[in-house]
């Protein structure tokens, strides 16, 4: 067997995970607080994807929240043999208001490929529980952990879950906004990301400059995966994952400014190379 052929072997997996922890996070809660605000606010970032230090992909992420209703969209394409890492060529997008102070998704799609097979999702949302999965692809195979009625409840998708309340003073980061299990189902796999505090960074960079809530984050699978998945029995329960969020101006919201996470093959590292936020003038405003 060719190196090239051992690492694809080795790495299948990953695109799983990748899109649990790529996708999601590159591409809050739903007890995040929006206050009113006369204009929408717009955030446009683009990441890229390195293994071990090594470019292997890039991939970009919109973010627009409103006075009464949010949307986000991510898209990831990685370059070369790594590209399992990204499940190719990805899109995800969702939506959904903003009621009582929280972020209630409504609608969540996708369309990744998956060990070289394109699957297209479409999911209905009501209070947090999945009531609708349409899937077009393949079906689960039998060594998935199955999906159940319960996993659908009490949810959030994966870039809702991403985008996270900012508990701090104006911009500042408060250490507590780690404090947080982010209860994840993407129509194929239910998840939880726990978060606890690490440390904040201050940051001086011409992609952004002032400070950044790190956070650890420790994958907790619970259905939809494979059950002897190597990637995912590697990097369940580890702690040394982590993510740091920066705020999107003008909203009492962070979003996603870079993530550290281990596999098998080494360090996989998504940084933001573009972290801008802009007022949006309100529908029927010029």
């Amino acid at each position: 067997m060719s190196e090239s052929h051992a690492l694809i072997g080795r790495t299948r997996d990953v695109s799983h995970t990748g899109s649990m922890l790529v996708i999601a996070i590159l591409m809050a809660t739903s007890t995040g607080v929006v206050h009113n605000q006369a204009h929408a606010q717009k955030l446009e970032a683009r990441y890229s994807v390195s293994m071990t230090g090594i470019p292997v992909g890039k991939s970009a992420w919109t973010v627009n929240i409103g006075t009464d209703v949010y949307s986000a969209s991510a898209n990831g394409r990685a370059a070369g043999i790594l590209s399992i890492l990204m499940t190719a060529d990805g899109v995800v997008e969702t939506s959904g208001k903003i009621q009582n102070d929280r972020l209630v998704p409504m609608s969540f799609t996708s369309s990744v490929v998956e060990d070289g097979d394109k699957v297209d999702l479409r999911m209905t949302l009501d209070d947090g529980v999945g009531t609708a999965v349409e899937v077009n692809g393949p079906p689960p195979g039998p060594d998935r952990v199955p999906i159940t009625d319960g996993h659908r409840r009490a949810v959030v998708d994966p870039l809702t879950a991403m985008v996270i309340p900012n508990v701090g003073a104006g911009e500042v980061s408060a250490p507590r906004g780690c404090n947080r299990t982010l209860a994840i189902f993407d129509g194929r796999r239910r998840y939880d990301l726990l978060l606890s505090f690490n440390r904040i960074d201050h940051l001086a960079d011409k992609e952004y400059e002032g400070a950044v809530l790190v956070c650890n984050v420790i994958l907790r699978p619970i259905a939809g995966h494979r059950v002897n998945s190597a990637i995912m029995k590697y990097v369940a329960g580890r702690r040394d994952m982590e993510i740091g969020f920066a705020p999107i101006k003008g909203t009492r919201f962070l979003a996603p400014f870079r993530l550290s996470v281990p596999t098998l093959i080494g360090t996989m590292a998504i940084q933001a190379t573009q972290f801008e936020s802009s007022a949006q003038a309100p529908p029927g405003s010029r």
